[in-house]
């Protein structure tokens, strides 16, 4: 069995700062973390290998130094680990960033499952998973939060609004994870070491035969112009005393507003 863990290197502030220019992410100064939900996507890689074997591969794209990232995903548990480096990679949208993962998901081949995190705490779209399943043409579920792989499928437990859904995927698939699968583990002090002395190879657009019309900004269809902080809207009222006595205040200044 072979499962690829796609891992995201997010700011860990909320105070993101856009170049007006490229209206691309400015990173300097800014502390990064692995994305917290694919924090629960290699859970659950590591859960799958523990029960019935195989290795882990995790892939990123991003700049040179999300190498820390991967680092510490091989500290987890990971087997293996690649970086998709490229300044041609730069601004690239969830379009233009599933088609470069589907590439250098081509171009490892042979694998099992995929797992991705729910969506990414930076862009909160949720939308790369599905497209990078609909790139490699691979049945995939989203919100997963238990599974098991029998008689040569998955079988999967994923979250609705109104309750839970129970699907069956034929190999390979791809999934997203939600926090439910479990709390990620502590790495190892082995796993540490391990980290410390890997090799982690870095693909270019060249290695993975990217077209540079789908990568980057120029295979982005959307782009980040400006992020900030709605301003505060009209005046604030608080009620206070018994709770029958807050709604009638509050039935009373509606009625105000109303019929205005």
């Amino acid at each position: 069995m072979k499962y690829i863990v796609c891992l995201k290197q997010v700011p860990e502030t909320d105070k993101v700062k856009i170049n007006p220019e490229t209206g691309t992410l400015i990173r300097e100064g800014v502390k990064s973390i692995i994305n917290p939900y694919d924090l629960y996507a290699l859970e659950a890689a590591l859960k799958a290998k523990d029960a019935y074997g195989g290795k882990i591969v995790v892939i990123s794209m991003g700049p040179p130094q999300t190498e820390e990232a991967l680092r510490e995903a091989i500290a987890y548990g990971a087997d293996e680990a690649i970086l998709l480096s490229d300044r041609a990679f730069a601004g690239a949208d969830t379009l233009a960033t599933s088609y470069t993962l589907a590439q250098a998901i081509k171009k490892i081949g042979d694998y099992n499952i995929i797992f991705c995190g729910k969506q990414a705490i930076d862009g909160d779209t949720a939308q790369v998973g599905p497209e990078l399943a609909y790139r490699l043409g691979l049945p995939y579920a989203t919100y997963v939060h238990k599974f098991e792989i029998k008689d040569g499928s998955l079988i999967v437990e994923r979250d609705l609004d109104d309750g839970t859904q129970v699907l069956k995927l034929n190999l390979p698939a791809l999934v997203t994870i939600v926090k439910e699968i479990g709390e990620p583990r502590v790495p190892s002090i082995r796993g540490k070491m391990k980290a410390k002395k890997a090799k982690i190879p870095i693909w270019t657009a060249g290695e993975i035969e990217a077209d540079e019309e789908k990568i980057g900004l120029n295979g982005s269809p959307t782009r980040v112009v400006n992020v900030f902080s709605p301003p505060a809207r009209g005046k604030k009222e608080i009620f206070t005393g018994k709770p029958d006595e807050c709604v009638k205040q509050l039935c009373e200044r509606l009625g105000e507003v109303i019929s205005i």
